[in-house]
């Protein structure tokens, strides 16, 4: 597989502060990774830098083959913030419609979208009224909209149900079968067997970089919780214990 994205000595910083220390790591098309760790050790951050939008960077971060923030990459990276990213009083299609006239994408595409994100039977109703699964599907679909390269989507399956979690763990397969980068984060470690391969952090740090089966073998781990905590403590997972 083809490396999406190579980051070398990525450190970002803010307010005085290195957020980022020093990252090194490369993403492969075809792939899902997770990226995973507790609140505020700067997956959001990690995420906006590779989408081009985050200041104080230093190092080197190539995606797609270009600098990250090039103008050129925008119509082949989709991005899913944290927060909902559609218009509440508009309906599915016509938040689409929207976005898909604003990155030049054919209508199409709109039909597309609505068939891998499973809201094909909610395509006309109001985003506001829908539930906080199906809002997070509409935001997803504008993130697929440009049919993207790279999908980087920041703790989508946040507030769902188990059910949707799996609907949607399955859609970021099917992207990546087709060829595409998909970076997920996510604070949830039972999120991690979900993945082909994982990226943990803490403290603005990689801690581990690997597939799950490889990282709890390295630890002594029964499960990534268990790794990830003997990873931070420096020792086994039974002595971590």
């Amino acid at each position: 597989m083809d490396d999406a994205v190579r980051v070398a000595g990525l450190t970002v910083q803010r307010g005085g502060h290195d957020v980022l220390r020093g990252l090194d790591f490369t993403l492969a098309a075809g792939e899902v990774t997770g990226l995973l760790g507790p609140s505020g050790c700067g997956k959001s951050t990690l995420m906006r830098v590779l989408v081009g939008v985050q200041a104080g960077v230093r190092g080197e971060v190539t995606v797609l083959g270009q600098p990250a923030g090039s103008a050129s990459l925008r119509p082949r990276i989709g991005y899913q913030t944290q927060a909902v990213s559609v218009y509440d009083d508009l309906s599915v299609r016509e938040n689409l419609g929207f976005f898909a006239r604003v990155l030049g994408v054919g209508h199409g595409r709109i039909d597309e979208v609505l068939a891998t994100t499973g809201l094909g039977d909610k395509a006309d109703a109001v985003v506001g009224n829908l539930s906080g699964g199906q809002r997070s599907r509409a935001s997803l679909g504008v993130a697929l909209l440009g049919d993207p390269d790279l999908l980087v989507l920041d703790e989508p399956t946040v507030g769902l149900d188990p059910v949707l979690r799996e609907e949607l763990w399955a859609t970021f397969h099917t992207l990546a079968q087709r060829g595409a980068a998909v970076l997920v984060s996510s604070h949830v470690m039972d999120e991690a067997e979900r993945c082909d391969r994982l990226l943990l952090m803490r403290d603005g740090l990689l801690i581990a970089d690997g597939t799950p089966d490889a990282i709890k073998q390295e630890a002594g781990a029964d499960d990534i919780e268990g790794a990830f905590l003997a990873l931070v403590r420096g020792g086994t997972a039974g002595g971590a214990a």
